[in-house]
């Protein structure tokens, strides 16, 4: 029990002590810029006059106001929503006014370090929202019947964007692969025609820019022919790059949805496999068109899957992968890594491919997707309140939405900390819209009381300091509460000196143990609240409550101990009183309690603490007195015996004259009450037999019987024939059982055989047991 008591005290410590460190974070700050970055909780006081109590100046305003400073002096910044710069209302767009989709469009928030200030935003898919299609597709020979079906497909795929928007743009591009080896074959004729019908093979071209003449989109597919390369990967990651960042080239709108369709039966290279072509530089996602054509398509390797996704999310595109079956694990997976992607399984010849347009666009305008650029130092939370108005934690999507609904969500923004102080800029932006919120944060670091400073003041020490929100900051040379210490070097500041106040000498560590302050190189404890409790030490490490505590008191109460400073091992402890002893002062140091009937301590088997016996192992009682397991005294004394009464046993003549109890050897051995009677044998196979008696000095009296017990020899011959006539009699009585169990099996036989005889009945020509005397035999060779 005493050990589980000390486990609870050591608990309840642990808990005071984790409390106070919270507590004393904030008491560790000299300025009131200090104060408020350091945790949320802590406020300054700008008291002039508070600093005389010897109470820190930051601490939690509840613990401020208690100490004495007035709740007007009090200084401890929020952080807030400044202001809104940019409010348009979410509207679809109206004659030339283009449509708002997220409402604010910017705000200003003021953050301090560790506290979040939250903003509402709403997103709305307007309805007619312009769109722009861009057709991307995989031109090696093995799409040669897409491409076909493709030139039949450009007037069905203008009139089903018809369906979608009134205002959209087709544009069509294609790609093959890097024009080296091991990508397409080098050799001259090869590359001139890698198969017959077959273009030259090309990275990426741009064959018809964005435009919204769905004739010409159909005359420009018709004119296309396919081309060829070598391996089964090919080179769409660099005509999606170019596809993206080349917005003149493409045609891009800035207030259009920005889709682009990637038609492929086969899978695609990415960044790296490049160098299998000698290819080293990385790209660098930037548009290198020139007359249609991707000029760095030998120079520049694939890009990586993070980079498109960075790219595509930047530049407001979300991409479409219609992919045959045997490709739609690769692309579902890519999908995952690129904002906004969507897959479809397109037929083996692509003519579902205007089915899947209208399919993968429903996907796209039925969610909205958040993201941000918050820097390093800046989290973002997100709270969605999608159509059932429910609040959804950390979640910045929405699903089955249709065009015209309005979905919330609330944004909290916390910053980390100040780190240059300078404004920062978040960016939170629906994937694939063009418009954006724009979240300017101003870190909340000083205190409105900064800015005014008396310098010079006559509070700090005449002149050697500045005063600033009620407290001094000291010149060089000078340190203190009120700049009243100096020091020799010349360039010493409070930072250095307070190094005297720390236990390990170092200014880092927690000043006087965080329940003083520093005043001129020494410790000056804060009093406490409490009446009667004390904070001593020369750090301020030691107090007369903290000690181990018996009975809810520390070291049992001044009867029994007094909580002491201990300058070796700073920190209190216990001093107790004659008579007690423990870490709580918690035991009695007699040990009455632990002498058994033995006179002994705890009968030698154990130890006596806090006045209970601790026994050793297999001792049991509250003296330790019993030991179910150890060996009694008849086999302790037996070897004794055998040597003093008979002269035999195991040990010499030495060792015998060593056995410390009398033997009385008895001719006629009388067995007293309760006594034990010990028997055993010895190397003769005869028994001797003693018993023991206990005096009062606790020895034994032992009393042996004169003569052995001895067994009289048997012989041999009567146990010959009693085995032989054993024997005799056990094959008689098995012989009598074998004929019983004959004689009733042929009774059974013969019982059986008079009943088939009474009922066979046969007629009177026809002999049962007759057979003929002729035989009959085949020529297995004769044939008719």
């Amino acid at each position: 029990m005493s050990h589980l008591y000390k486990l609870f005290q050591i608990t309840i410590i642990v808990s005071i002590l984790s409390l106070l460190k919270a507590q004393n974070a904030c008491q560790q700050a000299k300025t009131c810029a200090e104060c408020i970055q350091i945790n949320p909780e802590c406020a300054w006081c700008s008291n002039a006059t508070f600093g005389d109590s010897g109470f820190s100046r930051c601490d939690k305003p509840k613990a401020l106001i208690k100490n004495g400073c007035q709740n007007s002096s009090i200084s401890q910044p929020k952080s807030n929503l400044d202001s809104v710069v940019r409010n348009k209302q979410v509207s679809n767009a109206v004659g030339s006014t283009p449509a708002v989709q997220i409402q604010p469009q910017e705000v200003v928030l003021n953050l301090k370090p560790g506290e979040p200030a939250y903003i509402d935003i709403k997103v709305r898919q307007a309805e007619d929202y312009p769109v722009d299609l861009y057709y991307v597709m995989d031109l090696s020979n093995s799409m040669k019947d897409d491409l076909d079906n493709l030139k039949t497909l450009g007037s069905q795929l203008a009139e089903a964007l018809q369906t979608i928007t009134s205002s959209y743009q087709l544009g069509f591009g294609s790609f093959v692969d890097k024009t080296v080896m091991p990508f397409v074959s080098t050799v001259p004729s090869k590359l001139a025609a890698p198969c017959g019908g077959c273009d030259a093979p090309y990275g990426f071209k741009n064959v018809l820019r964005l435009t919204n003449d769905s004739h010409l989109f159909t005359s420009s597919v018709k004119m296309q022919n396919s081309s060829g390369n070598l391996d089964a990967p090919e080179g769409g990651m660099d005509a999606l790059m170019q596809v993206t960042v080349c917005k003149e080239e493409i045609g891009w709108r800035e207030d259009a949805r920005r889709i682009v369709i990637y038609t492929s039966d086969d899978s695609f290279h990415y960044a790296g496999d490049g160098k299998l072509g000698g290819i080293v530089i990385p790209n660098d996602g930037h548009c290198h068109m020139i007359n249609g054509n991707y000029e760095m398509s030998t120079v520049q390797d694939y890009p990586s899957i993070s980079q498109l996704n960075y790219k595509m999310r930047e530049n407001n595109v979300i991409p479409i992968f219609a992919v045959t079956s045997t490709q739609q694990d690769v692309y579902n997976e890519l999908k995952q890594h690129i904002q906004g992607a969507t897959t479809g399984q397109l037929a083996g010849d692509s003519s579902n491919i205007v089915e899947l347009v209208k399919e993968n666009y429903a996907k796209i305008t039925s969610k909205v997707e958040l993201s941000d650029n918050a820097p390093k130092n800046v989290d973002v939370d997100y709270e969605a309140y999608c159509l059932d108005g429910q609040p959804q934690a950390n979640t910045k999507t929405c699903h089955g939405l249709n065009l015209g609904q309005t979905v919330t969500f609330r944004l909290g923004f916390t910053l980390r900390n100040c780190d240059d102080g300078s404004e920062k800029r978040v960016v939170i932006k629906p994937v694939g819209f063009s418009e954006e919120l724009t979240v300017r944060i101003q870190p909340v670091c000083n205190c409105d009381c900064e800015a005014s400073q008396e310098h010079y003041s006559e509070v700090c020490s005449h002149g050697n300091g500045t005063l600033v929100c009620g407290g001094c900051q000291c010149n060089i040379g000078r340190y203190g509460r009120l700049c009243e210490c100096s020091s020799n070097d010349a360039t010493s500041r409070l930072e250095d000196n307070d190094r005297a106040c720390s236990v390990d000498n170092s200014t880092t560590a927690t000043i006087c143990s965080g329940r003083g302050s520093c005043v001129c190189g020494e410790c000056s404890c804060f009093p406490r609240a409490k009446s009667g409790e004390v904070v001593s030490g020369k750090y301020c490490e030691c107090d007369n409550f903290s000690c181990d505590r018996f009975n809810n008191l520390p070291c049992g109460g001044p009867e029994r101990g007094e909580c002491i400073c201990d300058e070796q091992l700073k920190r209190s402890r216990c001093k107790c009183m004659p008579g007690y002893e423990g870490d709580a002062c918690n035991c009695v140091s007699s040990t009455t309690g632990c002498i058994s009937a033995n006179g002994l301590i705890c009968n030698g088997a154990g130890t006596c603490d806090c006045g209970v016996c601790k026994c050793n192992a297999s001792y049991t009682g509250n003296t330790c007195e019993n030991c179910p397991t150890c060996p009694g005294p008849c086999i302790t004394n037996k070897d004794c015996v055998q040597c003093k009464a008979f002269n035999e046993g195991t040990k010499s003549p030495e060792e015998c004259e060593l056995c410390p109890y009398e033997v009385e050897i008895l001719s006629n051995l009388t067995i007293e009450n309760k006594a034990e009677r010990c028997v055993f044998k010895d190397q003769s196979d005869c028994s001797f037999v003693f018993t023991y008696q206990k005096n009062a000095d606790g020895n034994y009296k032992l009393k042996v019987q004169e003569d052995k017990i001895c067994s009289e020899p048997v012989d041999p011959l009567f146990i010959i024939l009693g085995i032989v006539i054993g024997i005799i009699i056990v094959g008689l009585i098995l012989l009598l059982i074998w004929r019983l169990l004959t004689y009733l099996h042929d009774k059974r036989e013969f019982a059986r055989h008079e009943q088939e005889r009474k009922n066979a009945k046969w007629g009177a020509s026809q002999n049962p047991i007759y057979k003929p005397s002729t035989s009959t035999y085949k020529n297995p060779m004769y044939r008719k």
